[in-house]
């Protein structure tokens, strides 16, 4: 590894609208390292990356690339220069086909008039794909078909058919089965063993101790630091990145739950799962685990009204229910938190107190209208049991960092005082101390009687928040586990098709 550092980037600073976004902040990452970048929401990690390629320009500082300074003044810029970035949101067209996607923007043609050389693009996407070790995407495979995981390898080979000599890589696993992490890992490691540099943002704290050999850590803006991965320890990132120490990641849980509640039985929908029965007791967390495909996440959907169940019965209070539509669900005193926060769990250009509202419009409405200083005293109310971050209730959602807006998404489902609330990955794309902040609301909700399941592929989040755990596997419950019985690879078996002991 060369002493000079392949990227440079000092005293960097950066202002909004006189908000200082980033204040003389340093960074370096040298040829062939996988370096973490890490940092609460807001940290200024984003910014830092727009300025390195080209999207911002900085207000101060200097860059230097191969000990050169330079500026890029945009990404085709800094591409041209060996740098890419693959975001958490995959730039792929689905209906294209697997090297149309790989060379869209840089199509390679012949002849005066410009023709597409189609097997001059598809032999350049064999040997991309052939670099990571990926033989079993196909260059005349429709993208749109193919996984995440797998999108996400043509994303990576379509970076190699410009030179990349250092990738950006942002959240790339949060979408990815333990298998497809397990695979993405080794094709790092091999683009690292090639000499490409790597900078790794990810809130997972598990994958950056395993994967990342240096941690540069930004708070508010500021460069906090820069550590040797095996020479410190999660506490001491998780201070450098919040402030202060945060103590256990997960709440204790020492309370009590009482009878059951809510109650499920055989419930089956083609092709997603089958005769699945389970109970819920209140102020009980049912942890849900099981691998991408396992049908967790169609089951809730099921139970809550998004699909519609070939058979079975919901019970809720001992009281049979009838639900045809989520909206029923609701009625019925049912919360869904759904995975995706964005498109499905928020409308990202209202204000915080028309979102909170939408769950109960008719309790806020008169003859027709809603009763704005209800509405508002309703936001407040929530924003503040939920610690929520904001300049007030009119912000617009989009503004608020990921783990706020994820509180909003939650005071949503909290205005309709529920008895059974379904969360399925909470905190997704949230920073540690969101996280902990997270935890610590269902541990309180689980005190005041709420019914709580929730769905999570992070193990160790699955295994600290929940009293017991519900393991599927393609369709069909594995295993029930007590939490003093559970661990990753009791969780593991059954999540592979082993059973454990109930």
């Amino acid at each position: 590894m060369s002493s000079e550092p392949f990227v440079s980037m000092k005293n960097i600073s950066k202002t909004f609208s006189g908000n200082k976004v980033l204040q003389n902040v340093n960074f370096s990452i040298n040829r062939g390292e996988i370096h973490a970048l890490m940092g609460e929401n807001g940290a200024g990690k984003s910014t830092l990356i727009k300025i390195l390629t080209g999207i911002y320009s900085k207000d101060q500082g200097d860059i230097f690339l191969k000990g050169k300074k330079i500026t890029f003044m945009n990404p085709k810029q800094a591409e041209e220069h060996g740098i890419s970035v693959i975001h958490q949101e995959l730039n792929i067209i689905p209906h294209l086909t697997v090297a149309e996607n790989m060379f869209l923007g840089k199509e390679m043609t012949y002849g005066k008039c410009g023709i597409l050389n189609k097997r001059e693009m598809k032999k350049r996407a064999i040997e991309a794909l052939s670099k990571l070790g990926v033989y079993d995407i196909q260059p005349d495979n429709n993208a749109g078909d193919l996984s995440i995981g797998k999108q996400q390898m043509v994303e990576i080979a379509k970076a190699l058919t410009t030179n990349t000599e250092l990738i950006i890589m942002d959240e790339p696993t949060a979408a990815l089965t333990d298998h497809e992490i397990e695979n993405f890992f080794r094709v790092i490691k091999k683009l690292k063993a090639d000499g490409v540099s790597i900078i790794y943002i990810s809130h997972r704290m598990e994958e950056i101790f395993e994967i990342c050999e240096r941690i540069t850590v930004l708070r508010d803006g500021q460069y906090i630091g820069t550590k040797v991965t095996h020479e410190t320890s999660f506490a001491e990132i998780v201070k450098m990145m919040v402030g202060r120490e945060i103590g256990e990641r997960y709440p204790t849980r020492n309370h009590h739950v009482k009878e059951t509640i809510f109650k499920v039985e055989n419930l089956s929908l083609a092709k997603y799962f089958c005769d699945i029965s389970f109970s819920v007791k209140k102020g009980e967390i049912l942890g849900v685990a099981g691998l991408m495909g396992a049908g967790r996440s169609e089951l809730m959907e099921a139970i809550f009204g998004f699909r519609k169940l070939d058979k079975g019965t919901v019970e809720l209070n001992g009281k049979q229910l009838v639900i045809k539509h989520p909206s029923d669900a609701v009625k019925e005193g049912i919360g869904f938190i759904t995975e995706d926060r964005k498109s499905k769990g928020l409308v990202i250009d209202a204000s915080i107190k028309e979102n909170i509202a939408l769950t109960n419009l008719k309790t806020l409405s008169k003859y027709g209208a809603i009763n704005k200083r209800n509405e508002r005293k309703q936001a407040k109310q929530l924003m503040k049991k939920l610690r929520v971050r904001a300049t007030n209730e009119e912000q617009i959602v989009k503004s608020l960092s990921g783990g706020n807006q994820q509180k909003i998404v939650i005071a949503k489902w909290l205005a309709i005082n529920p008895q059974v609330l379904i969360l399925d990955e909470p905190t997704r794309g949230v920073d540690i101390g969101a996280k902990k902040e997270i935890y610590t609301i269902m541990n309180e909700l689980s005190k005041e009687g709420v019914a709580i399941i929730v769905i999570s592929s992070e193990l160790p989040e699955v295994l600290g928040v929940s009293d017991r755990i519900m393991v599927m596997h393609e369709g069909k419950i594995t295993a029930f586990i007590d939490r003093e019985q559970a661990n990753q690879e009791t969780i593991m078996t059954a999540a592979t098709g082993g059973r454990s002991d109930e």
